[in-house]
């Protein structure tokens, strides 16, 4: 079971960072509205297969009751995509707010 997360989840992982390009960065910077391939779905899709990955790590190594980690890490998480938001909402207003409603997380 956790094989079966992990391995699709860092697949997925790396392909969002790889389709992010440039516009990657440790801090929230607005360099582009990146809306193709996962993007176009989710906006943060590096968050959720990075936990979608992690999820099936602990699982595979035996190790379930870590999963309780996401109990601290998941609202750190969610703080750190509304800050995103609003640097993106700041740089590419109505754009952003458009790709925001049609797309999860």
């Amino acid at each position: 079971m956790g094989l079966a997360l992990a391995v699709p989840g860092f697949l997925l992982w790396m392909t969002a960072r790889f389709q992010l390009g440039k516009s990657f960065a440790v801090r929230a910077k607005a360099q582009e509205l990146v809306t193709r391939g996962l993007y176009s779905r989710i906006r943060n899709p590096i968050y959720v297969f990075g936990y979608v990955c992690l999820a099936g790590l602990l699982l595979w190594i035996g190790r379930p009751q870590w999963l309780l980690i996401f109990v601290v890490l998941v609202p750190l998480q969610v703080l750190r995509a509304r800050k995103e938001a609003r640097v993106l909402e700041e740089k590419f207003g109505e754009a952003y707010r458009q790709y925001r409603r049609q797309t999860w997380f």
